[in-house]
């Protein structure tokens, strides 16, 4: 499905409800099936957690888990543990050329049974569940969070835990510190002293009912489109002040694009500042990687420049994002430069119209690029690849004045 963005309204106010964060959804899915009476309440409706979940409730032999990365990463752990259950882990033509040898290795370590079916170093894998009981093993530091989480998620079922030592500078700090929050709600005990985690054995834990925070990552879009309107006012449910998830960010960030922010109850408002003094922006975004798409597509749009840096991970995504931003934008008409870990945008006041935006099977490239529909006319090609985080998108989109067409022709 390729659609056409445009709206003539710029005065937004709106309601939205945002389900359940993919990243604690996850996370609370495996641990669900670690310790079958949890309850879980406000769960992402996104392809990758019902992938995720499917996976978990299955018996098969092969386990495709599609574009799902988080599902990947967290299954490898959970399977190499899972005494007697042997699996081939797979996924689409993309996941077969995502890194999975990192994590791998670390689980070997442990003494897990992995094996690559075909090319060294990704998918498929076959895994045969192993009786785990070693607990001493490292990992480098700067690679993806969810290398770090797989591990500690399946820890407090090990015999003996886990002490994880990370080796080199560490990244992604919130999505670890998400998890062991999520150990520690469930009375698990772990520290976080230096460059080591420790995640204690707990063979079970109490009845509990744990409900999701909605997604601070589907909530950037409408900081982007508060940030790009003449006026706005948009309320978001549900989310919390102090949230574990790392793209809470956006508080701070956006202030700097003009939007206030405020917190009453589970509800976030977000307004539009009049007469804000826009500057050229920089930005480490070495904790918040997956909200970088969103940020540089504002900036366009505010005719700003930006530098972003910490961006390494961008290229091993669904697509690397950083070249297909650097394309995307150039067709904008934008200044784009990107390294294998920053971006650079120069200012600039034009944005081509009637731009197809390709999205590369990449649901955070279709959302980055929507808010330019209030600024120009835009077309989003795939724009169903939403789905993998945020199926309502569009139907959120409309609610807020945006015109879409599937079949049109420019005239």
């Amino acid at each position: 499905m390729n659609l056409l963005l445009q709206t003539s309204q710029h005065d937004l106010q709106e309601q939205i409800a945002i389900t359940g964060s993919k990243s604690e959804t996850n996370r609370l899915l495996l641990l669900q099936a670690l310790y079958p009476n949890i309850t879980l309440e406000n769960t992402s409706n996104s392809d990758d957690s019902e992938v995720m979940q499917k996976a978990l409730n299955g018996n098969e032999e092969i386990v495709d888990i599609h574009h799902a990365g988080t599902a990947m990463r967290f299954l490898t752990a959970y399977f190499a543990v899972n005494e007697g259950r042997e699996v081939v882990l797979t996924g689409s033509q993309r996941m077969t050329e995502r890194p999975i040898k990192v994590l791998v290795e670390a689980l070997q370590q442990l003494g897990a049974q992995i094996a690559y079916e075909k090319e060294e170093g990704y998918p498929p894998i076959r895994i045969k569940g192993q009786k785990i009981t070693a607990s001493k093993v490292s990992i480098p530091a700067n690679v993806s969070s969810q290398y770090i989480s797989a591990l500690l998620l399946v820890a407090p079922k090990l015999e003996n835990g886990i002490e994880l030592t990370l080796v080199g500078e560490i990244t992604s700090v919130p999505y670890i510190k998400m998890t062991l929050a999520l150990l520690n709600d469930l009375d698990i005990q772990t520290s976080f002293v230096g460059n080591v985690i420790t995640v204690y054995p707990k063979k079970e834990v109490e009845t509990k009912v744990m409900t999701v925070e909605s997604d601070w990552s589907s909530a950037s879009y409408f900081f982007s489109l508060v940030a790009l309107a003449k006026t706005a006012s948009i309320s978001l449910t549900s989310y919390k002040e102090t949230s574990l998830q790392g793209d809470s960010a956006l508080v701070e960030i956006y202030k700097e694009m003009g939007v206030t922010s405020h917190f009453e109850g589970n509800k976030l408002t977000l307004t539009k500042q009049n007469d804000f003094e826009y500057k050229d922006l920089n930005f480490e975004l070495n904790n918040t990687p997956d909200i970088a798409q969103t940020i540089v597509v504002t900036c366009l749009g505010l005719g700003i420049g930006c530098h972003l840096t910490g961006l390494h991970t961008l290229k091993i995504k669904e697509t690397d994002r950083l070249e297909a931003l650097r394309i995307e934008l150039t067709k904008l008409g934008a200044n784009i430069t990107v390294t294998n870990d920053s971006l650079t945008l120069i200012a600039t006041k034009d944005i081509n119209h009637e731009v197809r935006i390709d999205t590369y099977n990449d649901h955070r490239m279709a959302m980055a690029f929507a808010p330019l529909g209030l600024k120009v006319p835009i077309v989003i090609n795939n724009a169903d690849v939403v789905s993998k985080s945020y199926p309502d998108f569009w139907d959120d989109l409309k609610k807020i004045g945006f015109f879409m067409m599937q079949r049109w022709s420019f005239t």
